[in-house]
């Protein structure tokens, strides 16, 4: 017995357009998932109360960039590695030259565009020396002698008056920075987690895209 079989159709030409079929599948349940990953950690980001501007430094990218591929691959990061990794990690925070971390209080204000100011810079600004205060059993500070409280409750060297003993009326000694060996930061994120869930969601999101394209 004699078995004839014929290829009706352009076979190389069929298995190319699976292949096709394929690549497009994978890429864009590799997009779906990234976008979604990005969009995910940027809702964790702001309902921690962390601001829609480090919310917006999460990005994304798929590769290879404009075409459709099996290999396709997606990338979410942060343009604020740093930070993000901090509140993410929760980690212990010491400084860096084995001494005090400052922490600046109300009356410190802001330094340059709202960031926290150190001691140094407050100096700088302010032309007042701050004096450490040693508190057994308590933390340490930083304050600032013959000082007052503006309007908005930030220490200022000026806008009083002075008495023929030079001492400023109405002025006090305020504490302008808290002195601590270490700090805690609370882990306010889990974007490890969500990563995960997406890539497990991930050989679904790709059959999904494959049986819409048959």
């Amino acid at each position: 017995m004699k078995l004839l079989v014929t290829i009706q159709n352009d076979l190389p030409r069929f298995m190319k357009g699976q292949i096709d079929v394929g690549a497009r599948a994978v890429t864009a349940g590799v997009a779906g998932a990234t976008l979604d990953l990005k969009t995910a950690w940027r809702g964790q980001i702001t309902s921690a109360g962390l601001g829609n501007k480090l919310a917006g430094s999460i990005r994304s990218q798929v590769f290879p960039k404009g075409k459709a591929s099996p290999n396709a691959a997606g990338l979410v990061w942060s343009k604020a590695p740093k930070l993000i990794s901090a509140h993410n990690t929760g980690p212990l925070i010491r400084s860096s030259d084995g001494f005090w971390l400052a922490i600046p209080l109300p009356a410190a204000g802001k330094g340059a565009r709202g960031a926290k100011i150190t001691p140094l810079q407050w100096e700088r600004r302010t032309g007042k020396r701050l004096r450490f205060v040693f508190r057994k059993g308590n933390t340490a500070l930083l304050v600032a002698d013959d000082s007052r409280e503006n309007k908005r409750r930030l220490a200022v060297n000026k806008g009083g008056k002075r008495r023929k003993d030079g001492i400023l009326t109405g002025a006090a000694t305020i504490p302008i920075f808290v002195l601590v060996p270490q700090v805690k930061l609370r882990k306010r994120l889990d974007l490890d987690a969500v990563a995960r869930s997406q890539a497990a969601g991930l050989p679904a999101r790709i059959r999904s895209a494959w049986k819409r394209q048959m």
